[in-house]
């Protein structure tokens, strides 16, 4: 934190979106950034070397949740785990990949064998993820959905990423952590902050370390998730206390 504090231009701050800047709702097409989040980010870019969310959403989603976002000085936005990126405006990602769609026209009659309630499906483009949050028990059909999932994954070319009452079902080779060490070493960052969530998370935790660069790993807090705490240098609050950490770090940077 000190290194951050004291060269904030060779600073990059990396941000999960969903669980982070956006709280968790049980519906993922509602869910909205903090309000004071863009205006936060916004005073903070002035001062960083990036401010750089790395998400899972596609990177329009995260931006059309996100509203205000496009206003944050220098703002990278680093979608589907890396495979797609916004910078200035502009959007560049590598053709979808054919299991995707694969995978998701298999979902319905593999959900419909399983009988589980309140499951349902969201198409990301480049990954496709099943929801247990609406089920009348959210744990227990995610232990009945793990194996059916990996299998369907497996016979498509796609890997299985757990995250908080989700299987999201995406392409392999790109995670957070290989999305944040190539954009550290693509700026030449002298020092990093990353905060998440969510188990999505822990790979880019794992970057900052390997980063060899001064780090600082944030963790939203919530009930559903420990093994982030567990690992952080700081536990804050879920979105509320990441808003009320990046807000003191940019009065930090005006004094």
């Amino acid at each position: 934190m000190e290194a951050i504090l004291t060269d904030p231009a060779g600073a990059v701050i990396g941000l999960d979106f969903d669980g982070t800047l956006s709280p968790i709702v049980a519906d993922p097409a509602s869910a909205v950034i903090h309000p004071d989040a863009p205006a936060v980010l916004a005073e903070l870019g002035r001062h960083v070397m990036a401010v750089a969310i790395v998400t899972g959403r596609p990177v329009a989603t995260a931006l059309e949740l996100g509203r205000g976002l496009e206003a944050v000085p220098g703002l990278v936005v680093l979608g589907h785990y890396g495979f797609e990126r916004w910078e200035g405006g502009r959007v560049s990602a590598p053709p979808p990949p054919a299991g995707v769609p694969r995978a998701r026209a298999d979902l319905p009659l593999l959900l419909d064998s399983l009988g589980l309630d309140g499951v349902t499906v969201e198409d990301k483009g480049r990954a496709v993820a099943v929801h247990t949050r609406r089920s009348p028990d959210p744990e227990g059909a995610l232990a009945v959905l793990r194996d059916p999932l990996a299998k369907l994954a497996e016979k498509h070319g796609l890997v299985v990423e757990p995250g908080r009452m989700v299987l999201e079902l995406r392409p392999p080779g790109m995670d957070k952590g290989h999305a944040l060490s190539m954009f550290l070493a693509e700026r030449d960052a002298r020092s990093v902050l990353f905060a998440g969530d969510d188990l999505g998370d822990l790979a880019a935790f794992d970057a900052v370390r390997a980063s060899g660069l001064p780090g600082v790993t944030v963790c939203s807090g919530s009930a559903e998730v420990t093994a982030l705490a567990e690992r952080a240098d700081i536990v804050v609050d879920g979105p509320e206390g990441v808003i009320a950490l990046l807000r003191e770090l940019s009065s930090a940077f005006s004094r």
